[in-house]
């Protein structure tokens, strides 16, 4: 009887041993597209403070990543999903795919960013895609940088512009953007046949324009003029093997001839882990992780308070005037413009 009580009181104290001890990590999953980047050191920080892992689930380009979202809405692959940018925001919201929340962080967020009043997706950062130039290539042949995209149809810059195909390129269909909200509808067709009359060259996606085409890329390309980001110039420095004095390129920011993609990150509807994806997009908004998007993601951060890095400071520019469309109307009748596009680029 003794050895039984015995026993009974061992599995008991066993079980409030249990209960009292801590809980393992908890999962925090959050779906990216794949050029998402954050310093691990800054994600550590995170998981310490709320005692969770962060998995990060990288799901292909913005639209790729958008269409996993919205097929997996009922079962949702994860618990929040940062990448849907302004060209795409419509149609995320559309498909209900987010839960709203409105982190206390936007307080420090201009408004100019908060494109969704439901704040379903919150803005995370800002970047212009625009045409960067080699600037030895125009120094060498005497030729003045276009300032904008009317220069472009100038007999002198024929076969000197390479673009990405916005059916297959996020910085290709933000170019598109920039002539549609630029010139209208449908007069941006006009422009782009005289593009393709003076020689443009297309081709499917960013990597190929920049690193094979791109005069100042390593492939040395026969083009000195490529669509790519206001903050190519600052990667360009950054990463020169060896060091450079000053940055081999830079953009045109004439008015309209970029176009300003502003990313977004929402909580997935049904995530299985509310509060901590509430934190999560706390974090993501707050000055620690915005002041490393710069150089982990080249784009620059959307909270006032958070600053920049001195060498993106130099290198990186963003435009004064650029071009912008409704989310909506993007939505309405981005299928129609790429293939209306396709129909003059392609005839």
């Amino acid at each position: 009887m003794k050895r039984m009580l015995s026993l009974s009181s061992l599995l008991l104290l066993l079980t409030l041993l249990a209960s009292c001890a801590p809980a393992g990590p908890a999962t925090l999953t959050v779906m990216t597209h794949d050029s998402f980047a954050v310093s691990e050191d800054v994600i550590a920080a995170f998981e310490q403070a709320n005692n969770v892992e962060v998995v990060f689930l990288a799901s292909g380009d913005t639209g790729e990543a958008l269409n996993k979202a919205i097929l997996s809405k009922k079962a949702p692959l994860a618990d929040v999903f940062y990448g849907v940018d302004n060209t795409f925001l419509s149609r995320a919201l559309e498909e209900e795919i987010f839960e709203p929340y409105e982190s206390p962080l936007l307080a420090a967020i201009p408004d100019e960013f908060e494109l969704d009043p439901t704040h379903r997706a919150l803005p995370v950062d800002f970047g212009d895609v625009c045409i960067n130039y080699d600037k030895a290539w125009f120094a060498e042949h005497s030729l003045p940088v276009p300032a904008a995209l009317d220069d472009l149809l100038k007999p002198e810059y024929a076969g000197l512009l390479v673009v990405e195909n916005p059916a297959t390129s996020s910085p290709g269909l933000a170019f598109l953007l920039a002539t549609v909200a630029q010139y209208g509808d449908p007069a941006y067709l006009d422009f782009w046949s005289a593009l393709r009359d003076n020689g443009v060259t297309v081709v499917d996606g960013w990597s190929t324009a920049y690193y094979t085409n791109f005069s100042a890329s390593s492939g040395r390309g026969p083009q000195p003029l490529v669509v790519s980001y206001a903050s190519s110039p600052a990667a360009e420095f950054i990463f020169a093997d060896p060091p450079l004095e000053e940055s081999p390129t830079a953009s045109i920011l004439g008015p309209g001839a970029c176009y300003r993609q502003i990313e977004f990150v929402g909580i997935l509807s049904g995530a299985k882990n509310r509060a901590l994806a509430e934190k999560f997009v706390d974090y993501m908004l707050d000055v620690p992780f915005q002041e490393d998007v710069p150089l982990q993601m080249f784009v620059y951060p959307v909270n006032s308070s958070a600053g920049l890095p001195d060498e993106f400071v130099r290198w990186a520019q963003a435009a004064e005037a650029p071009a912008s469309l409704d989310p909506a109307l993007i939505a309405a009748k981005r299928d129609e413009w790429i293939a209306r596009w396709t129909e003059t680029v392609f005839p």
